[in-house]
């Protein structure tokens, strides 16, 4: 039987019309909209840039029922009501077995290729708003992250205090930013001071970079898979850039989420910035104090979301228990939902309680401040 189980990694399904409705009016003849070409439905913004297809985003037991159907084409007919119903949400994590959610956009990930800066921050201001009201059906049970722009750091700051004064808890940025501001860039300092001061964990979330060819648009191709298959390269980056520049000896407060990467990829990142910093001093050119190393920084300051990651499981001594947080995806094409206990307890299989109870829920209960003992299960959804 598994513990409480809190999902890390769900999303919202953005209704049609929220950016009309609450964007700032001098953006709305810009504003996000669905608009159905060629019989599916495509994520449209400014007059004609189409970000992506709905499917993979809204096709959740698809895996189960016809995995060769899931392709990035969709119709808003067929996405899961939850996604936008917050009532609707809390019946499907009730069917799920799951507790408690830590939710993020669908659409919204693609916003963050958007090329007008002060378009981009409008998009999530209205986003931010509309989540928080969604998230105010259940607190307890509803842990929103904001969408943050960073291109103006005071801008992102100002929108980050919003966050927070909004109840959500926690703020997700690009999971890479331009080449010429990547994350070891002083400009951001004060960014991981006011996340830090407000206990706000801050995400880098799959699909978020801030530029590329946005994956899905255009002719097909195999760099598609490629892209795919090789995707944590780019927050395995932003993490060496955070930790080698010192961002976490200057904000031991200040928490990350790598979302939605898996795990096994994380030992030989440790080993090589361990080596390199060790072995390499006039690449590692910011030296710690107290002896500290980079990996002492990466189990202090990170966490990780992976949904079915058996081998990462395995190397849960490597990576550290209480780095990991396990998250459903729902409603997304690859999501566990509404399979999520069992397959969470096939991952499981053999690892002490103690240890299922930290992965399963508890690092997700106290990264994102859930009250655990407010949150519980049906019964019948205890059977795994």
């Amino acid at each position: 039987m598994l513990p409480l189980v809190l999902s890390s990694d769900s999303h919202v399904f953005e209704p049609p019309d929220l950016w009309q409705n609450r964007i700032d009016p001098a953006f709305r003849d810009r504003a996000p909209r669905i608009q159905r070409i060629d019989g599916a439905d495509q994520i449209v913004v400014e007059a004609d840039q189409i970000l992506s297809g709905i499917g993979l985003i809204s096709n959740a037991g698809a895996r189960f029922d016809a995995p060769e159907s899931i392709s990035a084409q969709g119709r808003l007919e067929d996405v899961h009501s939850g996604g936008y119903d917050p009532m609707q949400h809390l019946r499907d994590m009730e069917l799920d077995g799951v507790a408690g959610e830590v939710v993020y956009p669908s659409q919204g990930l693609f916003y963050f290729r958007v090329a007008d800066t002060k378009l981009m921050s409008a998009i999530f201001r209205a986003y931010n708003d509309w989540l928080a009201d969604f998230c105010r059906v259940d607190p307890a049970r509803l842990k929103g992250i904001a969408m943050i722009n960073l291109d103006d750091v005071q801008d992102g700051i100002k929108e980050l205090e919003r966050a927070a004064r909004l109840g959500l808890a926690g703020a997700m940025i690009t999971e890479y930013p331009f080449e010429d501001r990547r994350y070891d860039q002083s400009e951001y300092e004060p960014f991981w001071a006011a996340a830090a001061a407000l206990d706000l964990p801050l995400s880098l979330h799959t699909a978020t970079r801030r530029q590329g060819r946005i994956r899905g648009a255009g002719e097909k191709t195999l760099r598609d898979a490629s892209s795919r298959a090789t995707k944590v390269f780019y927050p395995a980056l932003s993490l060496c850039d955070l930790i080698f520049s010192g961002v976490f000896e200057r904000h031991p407060r200040l928490t990350l989420a790598i979302v939605e990467f898996e795990l096994a990829w994380v030992p030989h990142v440790l080993s090589a910035m361990d080596y390199t910093y060790r072995e390499r001093h006039g690449e590692a050119i910011y030296r710690f104090k107290d002896g500290m190393i980079p990996s002492d920084f990466f189990r202090r300051n990170v966490v990780l979301s992976f949904q079915e990651d058996a081998i990462g499981i395995r190397l849960r001594d490597v990576i550290g228990v209480d780095n990991m947080m396990w998250g459903s995806d729902y409603p997304h094409s690859e999501s566990t939902f509404p399979q999520s206990r069992k397959i969470l307890a096939e991952i499981l299989t053999g690892v002490p309680d103690d240890e299922q109870a930290k992965i399963a829920g508890g690092n997700t209960a106290r990264v994102y401040h859930f009250d655990a003992a407010r949150l519980t299960v049906p019964a019948e959804t205890m059977k795994s």
